[in-house]
């Protein structure tokens, strides 16, 4: 493709795809988070009934990425995340049409979750080590602060259609949003630099190189893996789980009314996409292990502020600080996957890692929800997450790519 007399790389038409079906696959989960309080007020359904199925919703849609990489390699990426959005937009609107916990828990968690996680961890990966070798920090980045634009624009969204027209038309207009992405992707979207006879950006022409089939059984044997799985953990805990979930109705119990509150968080996915697309450029420049320990930390400390806020300047200031690390930690996480495991295998490793961010999003989820039931307020599950997030934050600085550089030297020797 050109314009006037200078090609436009294809990758670039690329990002801006995989940005925005990812912008809209993740706003469209936004939604348990944004609807729980109009959906706890309608129905008799306790917070932490619903909870629960936002939980399990969370781990679906880490079970996403894992199988997402088996998909792609037999259907590949293009049909992977056309199925992906069909899939979405139903589950979203059969979730409309619900009448009791256990169908909103199949369509508004299960499926909705895992029909979204087929490309919120493995797409952008994917097309980010496949398209570049040259601003792939970036791409990743950027990736990233598209799916904190999902949530900038979704929450608002859903919550004030939610407090004007109810949950369920709220869904129902996601799931047009999703919908309207099926052409576009259809017409648009390339799996590899060698569809259209080109070469990754800063790289040489090269045939699409498939993960490496013990790819799986590497990632179980090396302590890297388990140390980047953990503190990826953490972070969908303290993130997708507990704020993405439970802020608005944290600051409904401190003062706020859903709609302001949700504003707030659509002023937190603001600060995500600077923040996100920020560390991605960092990334590129810096050891993404000590990016790493200085947003754990920052998070961590935030998280210890957020039991003491009741005005708006406090929230707002939370807000801005949460916002700027939120998903930040996405960029440096996929780099060191790809440093530890090879650039081609990077949408298969963060798949798992990702798997491991729903794991600890879905406990915290729930148990945030079950604390509030018990205790009447957050405090105790806010207290801990921030705890939890410094000492990530020290973990991370244990992840080394030192067996890989030894292996590396003892192959030049011949050894």
């Amino acid at each position: 493709m050109q314009v006037g007399k200078r090609p436009i790389f294809y990758g670039w038409i690329m990002v801006a795809l995989t940005a925005l079906i990812l912008l809209v696959t993740a706003g469209t989960r936004s939604a348990p988070g944004a609807l729980l309080v109009d959906m706890e007020r309608s129905t008799d359904w306790s917070t932490s009934q619903l909870s629960l199925a936002a939980a399990l919703g969370l781990l679906a849609y880490g079970a996403g990425g894992p199988t997402a990489g088996i998909i792609a390699r037999r259907i590949g990426m293009r049909n992977l995340a056309l199925g992906s959005i069909v899939a979405t937009a139903g589950s979203l609107y059969f979730s409309s049409l619900v009448q009791n916990l256990w169908t909103l828990t199949i369509w508004f968690g299960l499926v909705s979750g895992i029909a979204a996680g087929l490309v919120a961890s493995f797409l952008g990966a994917a097309v980010a080590n496949g398209w570049f070798v040259d601003r792939r920090g970036l791409v990743t980045g950027i990736f990233g602060a598209s799916q904190s634009a999902g949530m900038l624009i979704f929450v608002p969204f859903f919550a004030a259609s939610a407090a004007a027209f109810g949950w369920r038309q709220a869904l129902v207009w996601g799931a047009l949003a999703a919908a309207a992405l099926i052409p576009i992707t259809f017409l648009l979207f390339r799996s590899a630099p060698a569809d259209v006879g080109s070469a990754p950006l800063g790289g040489r022409p090269e045939p699409p190189k498939s993960p490496d089939p013990d790819i799986l059984r590497r990632m179980a044997r090396r302590p890297e893996f388990w140390l980047l799985a953990s503190t990826f953990l953490v972070c969908g805990a303290t993130s997708n789980g507990l704020v993405g979930q439970h802020f608005i109705a944290h600051a409904q119990d401190h003062g706020f009314n859903e709609v302001t509150a949700a504003n707030w968080l659509a002023v937190m996915g603001v600060f995500n996409f600077i923040g996100t697309v920020v560390s991605g450029a960092l990334t590129d420049r810096y050891d993404p292990r000590r990016l790493l320990m200085v947003y754990y930390g920052f998070r961590g400390v935030s998280l210890l502020m957020l039991p003491f806020i009741h005005d708006n300047l406090s929230i707002g200031a939370f807000a801005m600080l949460f916002g700027l690390d939120y998903i930040a930690t996405v960029p440096p996480t996929i780099m060191l996957g790809a440093k530890l495991f090879g650039r081609h295998n990077a949408g298969v490793v963060y798949a798992w890692v990702f798997g491991a961010h729903q794991i600890g999003a879905a406990a915290a989820a729930w148990m945030a929800g079950l604390v509030r039931d018990s205790a009447g307020s957050y405090d105790w599950a806010f207290n801990t997450a921030g705890a939890i997030a410094i000492a990530a934050g020290f973990a991370a600085l244990l992840i080394t790519d030192e067996p890989v550089r030894l292996a590396r030297r003892r192959a030049a020797a011949g050894v």
